[in-house]
Protein backbone atom coordinates (compact mmCIF):
# COMPACT_ATOMS: atom_id res chain seq x y z
CA UNK A 1 0.00 0.00 0.00
CA UNK A 2 1.52 3.34 -1.02
CA UNK A 3 1.76 6.32 1.29
CA UNK A 4 -1.38 8.39 0.71
CA UNK A 5 -2.02 12.09 1.14
CA UNK A 6 -4.95 11.14 3.39
CA UNK A 7 -2.63 9.30 5.74
CA UNK A 8 -0.08 12.09 5.85
CA UNK A 9 -2.81 14.66 6.55
CA UNK A 10 -4.28 12.60 9.38
CA UNK A 11 -0.91 11.87 10.96
CA UNK A 12 0.03 15.54 10.91
CA UNK A 13 -3.39 16.91 11.90
CA UNK A 14 -4.33 14.69 14.86
CA UNK A 15 -3.97 16.44 18.22
CA UNK A 16 -1.59 14.13 20.11
CA UNK A 17 0.58 16.64 21.97
CA UNK A 18 -0.71 15.54 25.40
CA UNK A 19 -1.04 11.87 24.48
CA UNK A 20 0.90 9.23 26.39
CA UNK A 21 -0.80 6.05 25.16
CA UNK A 22 -1.92 5.97 21.52
CA UNK A 23 -3.58 3.23 19.47
CA UNK A 24 -3.22 3.10 15.69
CA UNK A 25 -5.95 0.88 14.23
CA UNK A 26 -5.06 -0.72 10.91
CA UNK A 27 -1.50 0.54 10.83
CA UNK A 28 -0.73 -0.96 7.40
CA UNK A 29 2.96 -0.35 6.82
CA UNK A 30 3.12 1.83 9.95
CA UNK A 31 2.78 5.34 8.53
CA UNK A 32 0.52 6.85 11.20
CA UNK A 33 2.32 5.14 14.07
CA UNK A 34 5.68 6.43 12.84
CA UNK A 35 4.36 9.96 12.33
CA UNK A 36 2.93 10.03 15.84
CA UNK A 37 6.18 8.74 17.33
CA UNK A 38 8.05 11.46 15.45
CA UNK A 39 5.68 14.23 16.56
CA UNK A 40 5.48 13.33 20.25
CA UNK A 41 8.69 12.10 21.94
CA UNK A 42 6.74 10.84 24.98
CA UNK A 43 4.02 8.83 23.29
CA UNK A 44 3.86 5.04 23.43
CA UNK A 45 2.19 3.67 20.31
CA UNK A 46 0.31 0.39 19.99
CA UNK A 47 -0.16 -0.37 16.28
CA UNK A 48 -2.74 -2.97 15.35
CA UNK A 49 -2.76 -4.73 11.97
CA UNK A 50 -4.82 -7.63 10.64
CA UNK A 51 -2.97 -8.43 7.40
CA UNK A 52 0.16 -10.57 7.72
CA UNK A 53 2.02 -8.94 4.80
CA UNK A 54 1.37 -5.41 6.03
CA UNK A 55 2.38 -6.51 9.54
CA UNK A 56 5.74 -7.74 8.27
CA UNK A 57 6.33 -4.47 6.38
CA UNK A 58 5.44 -2.41 9.46
CA UNK A 59 7.75 -4.56 11.58
CA UNK A 60 10.69 -3.72 9.33
CA UNK A 61 9.78 -0.03 9.27
CA UNK A 62 9.47 0.12 13.06
CA UNK A 63 12.79 -1.67 13.61
CA UNK A 64 14.57 0.72 11.25
CA UNK A 65 13.02 3.83 12.75
CA UNK A 66 14.61 5.97 15.51
CA UNK A 67 11.79 4.98 17.92
CA UNK A 68 11.49 1.14 18.03
CA UNK A 69 11.24 1.18 21.84
CA UNK A 70 8.07 3.30 21.65
CA UNK A 71 6.33 1.30 18.91
CA UNK A 72 4.48 -1.93 19.69
CA UNK A 73 3.18 -3.87 16.70
CA UNK A 74 0.27 -6.28 17.19
CA UNK A 75 -1.13 -8.76 14.67
CA UNK A 76 -4.82 -8.88 15.53
CA UNK A 77 -8.34 -7.90 14.52
CA UNK A 78 -9.56 -4.78 16.33
CA UNK A 79 -13.04 -6.30 16.63
CA UNK A 80 -11.77 -9.12 18.86
CA UNK A 81 -8.66 -7.54 20.41
CA UNK A 82 -8.69 -6.72 24.12
CA UNK A 83 -6.31 -4.55 26.11
CA UNK A 84 -5.89 -3.50 29.73
CA UNK A 85 -4.76 -0.08 28.48
CA UNK A 86 -7.31 2.71 28.11
CA UNK A 87 -5.81 4.88 25.43
CA UNK A 88 -5.56 8.68 25.45
CA UNK A 89 -5.95 8.86 21.69
CA UNK A 90 -6.91 6.54 18.84
CA UNK A 91 -5.96 7.26 15.24
CA UNK A 92 -7.40 5.44 12.25
CA UNK A 93 -7.58 5.76 8.47
CA UNK A 94 -10.56 3.40 8.12
CA UNK A 95 -11.95 1.56 5.10
CA UNK A 96 -14.72 3.52 3.42
CA UNK A 97 -16.23 1.67 0.43
CA UNK A 98 -19.61 0.31 1.51
CA UNK A 99 -20.60 -1.02 -1.92
CA UNK A 100 -19.34 -1.48 -5.45
CA UNK A 101 -16.69 -3.71 -7.00
CA UNK A 102 -13.85 -4.55 -4.69
CA UNK A 103 -10.21 -4.39 -5.67
CA UNK A 104 -8.89 -7.66 -7.05
CA UNK A 105 -5.97 -7.56 -4.63
CA UNK A 106 -7.31 -9.00 -1.36
CA UNK A 107 -5.07 -6.83 0.82
CA UNK A 108 -6.10 -3.64 -0.96
CA UNK A 109 -9.77 -4.64 -0.83
CA UNK A 110 -9.58 -5.29 2.91
CA UNK A 111 -7.97 -1.92 3.50
CA UNK A 112 -10.53 0.01 1.44
CA UNK A 113 -13.86 -1.81 1.99
CA UNK A 114 -15.94 -1.96 5.16
CA UNK A 115 -16.86 -5.65 4.83
CA UNK A 116 -14.32 -6.69 7.47
CA UNK A 117 -14.61 -3.54 9.55
CA UNK A 118 -18.09 -1.95 9.60
CA UNK A 119 -18.02 1.60 10.88
CA UNK A 120 -20.45 1.00 13.74
CA UNK A 121 -18.34 -1.94 14.95
CA UNK A 122 -15.16 0.15 14.66
CA UNK A 123 -16.74 2.92 16.72
CA UNK A 124 -17.82 0.43 19.38
CA UNK A 125 -14.28 -0.95 19.67
CA UNK A 126 -12.87 2.57 19.90
CA UNK A 127 -15.31 3.43 22.69
CA UNK A 128 -14.28 0.37 24.69
CA UNK A 129 -10.55 1.05 24.31
CA UNK A 130 -10.56 4.81 24.83
CA UNK A 131 -10.14 6.50 28.21
CA UNK A 132 -13.00 8.66 29.47
CA UNK A 133 -11.26 11.90 28.49
CA UNK A 134 -9.67 10.51 25.34
CA UNK A 135 -10.37 11.27 21.69
CA UNK A 136 -10.16 9.55 18.31
CA UNK A 137 -9.10 11.00 14.95
CA UNK A 138 -10.15 9.80 11.50
CA UNK A 139 -9.96 10.71 7.81
CA UNK A 140 -12.64 9.76 5.28
CA UNK A 141 -14.10 10.96 1.99
CA UNK A 142 -16.65 13.69 2.72
CA UNK A 143 -19.83 11.67 2.12
CA UNK A 144 -18.63 8.64 4.09
CA UNK A 145 -17.21 10.92 6.76
CA UNK A 146 -20.56 12.62 7.32
CA UNK A 147 -22.22 9.21 7.57
CA UNK A 148 -19.54 8.07 10.04
CA UNK A 149 -20.08 11.15 12.21
CA UNK A 150 -23.85 10.60 12.23
CA UNK A 151 -23.37 7.00 13.37
CA UNK A 152 -20.92 8.17 16.04
CA UNK A 153 -23.31 10.81 17.42
CA UNK A 154 -26.10 8.22 17.58
CA UNK A 155 -23.80 6.10 19.76
CA UNK A 156 -22.96 8.90 22.20
CA UNK A 157 -19.83 10.40 20.64
CA UNK A 158 -19.27 14.15 20.44
CA UNK A 159 -17.61 15.88 17.49
CA UNK A 160 -14.69 17.96 18.84
CA UNK A 161 -12.73 18.89 15.67
CA UNK A 162 -13.78 19.03 12.01
CA UNK A 163 -11.73 20.02 8.99
CA UNK A 164 -12.94 20.02 5.39
CA UNK A 165 -10.13 19.26 2.92
CA UNK A 166 -10.20 20.74 -0.58
CA UNK A 167 -7.76 19.90 -3.36
CA UNK A 168 -8.00 23.52 -4.66
CA UNK A 169 -9.77 26.67 -3.35
CA UNK A 170 -12.60 26.46 -5.88
CA UNK A 171 -13.38 22.76 -5.64
CA UNK A 172 -15.81 21.32 -3.07
CA UNK A 173 -14.37 19.49 -0.07
CA UNK A 174 -13.37 15.94 -0.94
CA UNK A 175 -12.11 14.71 2.44
CA UNK A 176 -12.89 15.18 6.11
CA UNK A 177 -10.46 15.15 9.01
CA UNK A 178 -12.37 14.86 12.26
CA UNK A 179 -11.95 14.11 15.94
CA UNK A 180 -14.50 12.40 18.18
CA UNK A 181 -14.63 12.51 21.96
CA UNK A 182 -16.61 10.85 24.74
CA UNK A 183 -16.92 14.25 26.43
CA UNK A 184 -19.42 16.81 25.14
CA UNK A 185 -17.60 19.45 23.14
CA UNK A 186 -18.23 22.36 20.82
CA UNK A 187 -16.44 21.41 17.61
CA UNK A 188 -13.57 23.48 16.26
CA UNK A 189 -14.33 23.79 12.53
CA UNK A 190 -11.89 24.82 9.81
CA UNK A 191 -10.80 24.18 6.24
CA UNK A 192 -7.61 23.07 4.54
CA UNK A 193 -6.72 23.61 0.87
CA UNK A 194 -3.97 21.36 -0.52
CA UNK A 195 -3.08 23.17 -3.76
CA UNK A 196 -3.20 26.90 -4.47
CA UNK A 197 -1.96 28.55 -7.68
CA UNK A 198 -0.47 25.32 -9.05
CA UNK A 199 1.59 24.60 -5.95
CA UNK A 200 1.11 23.35 -2.42
CA UNK A 201 -0.69 25.87 -0.23
CA UNK A 202 1.07 27.51 2.70
CA UNK A 203 -1.32 25.79 5.13
CA UNK A 204 -0.56 22.37 3.67
CA UNK A 205 3.19 23.01 3.77
CA UNK A 206 3.03 24.23 7.36
CA UNK A 207 1.06 21.15 8.42
CA UNK A 208 3.09 18.47 6.63
CA UNK A 209 6.60 19.77 5.93
CA UNK A 210 8.16 17.65 8.69
CA UNK A 211 7.20 14.49 6.81
CA UNK A 212 8.38 15.25 3.28
CA UNK A 213 11.99 15.30 2.12
CA UNK A 214 11.30 17.97 -0.48
CA UNK A 215 8.69 20.48 0.63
Amino acid sequence: MPVSTDGVLLGAWADIHQTKQLLDIGTGTGLLALMCAQRNPKVQVSALELDEHAYQAAKINFERSPWPHRLELILHNILTWQSTIRFDHIICNPPYFNSGEQARNTQRASARHTDNLPHDALLNSCWQLLGESGSASFVLPKFEGEQFISIAKAHGWSLSRYCEVKTTPHKPASRLLFELSKIKAKPVINELVIHDKDQYSEDFITLTRDFYLKM
